[in-house]
């Protein structure tokens, strides 16, 4: 059995890849928490225990040590098929997606910090951020219609819905300016339940890490807090 390492489920974007994906799939892993110890950094030396990188998500397999959240997905594919789609072309163009969201986006990562358990109304809206938002929405309305929904490679979730369960939670949070296709993917994703499951635990963590915090009202301002 696999065993995940991952950060507080309210902050950490990269770490809700694997674990969705592994969780939505009923992949069998063993969760291991650990909270960020401070401000951008701070974790390293700990989590370097577990991590090479000292970095979340590391994925443990025995003897082999897998870390970055895009190669843990991977990984997992060498075991369970289902990860990717079946067809040739679903595939190219969700791996092709992944590694989108895995370098770019970073307007949207910047302005709109995941935290899952509370609501910010935006302020101001850079150019950087509206430009990723339009890709996104061109990106998620190609996907829907080309592979025919209701996830972003067809009938069944895989790993490029995986990459994109942050931005849903972002979507949430700061009730992102999304296209009609686009939000009912949103909602649909919203409602999964490993996606229910990792939320509602995210909003019963304790931890509170101040640099987050900032980060998530530097565009706008807090309005609702479900934590």
């Amino acid at each position: 059995m696999f065993d995940l390492y991952i950060a507080n489920k309210n902050y950490s974007s990269w770490s809700l890849r694997p674990w969705v994906l592994m969780r939505a799939l009923d992949i069998p892993f063993t969760e291991h928490v650990e909270p960020f110890a401070g401000g951008l950094g701070a974790s390293r030396d700990a989590f370097r225990s577990f991590s090479p990188t000292g970095l979340v998500p590391c994925l443990v397999d025995g003897d082999t040590v897998v870390w970055d959240s895009l190669a843990i997905v991977e990984y997992a594919a060498e075991h369970w098929p289902a990860v990717w789609p079946e067809g040739k072309s679903a595939r190219a163009w969700s791996r092709s997606a992944c590694a989108e969201m895995h370098s770019g986006f970073n307007a949207l990562r910047d302005d709109c910090s995941m935290n899952c358990g509370v609501r910010v109304e935006l302020t101001a809206i850079s150019a950087a951020l509206q430009a990723d938002i339009e890709r996104l929405n061109e990106l998620w309305e190609q996907g829907l219609n080309t592979f025919g929904g209701p996830f972003l490679a067809g009938d069944r979730f895989t790993g490029v819905d995986a990459f994109y369960a942050p931005v849903v939670f972002r979507a949430q949070t700061f009730s992102l300016p999304l296209s009609q296709p686009a939000q009912a993917y949103v909602d649909h994703m919203l409602a999964l339940p490993a996606l229910q499951e990792w939320y509602q635990a995210a909003l019963q963590e304790p931890w509170r890490e101040a640099m987050h915090e900032e980060d998530t009202v530097k565009c706008g301002r807090l309005i609702e807090d479900h934590r």
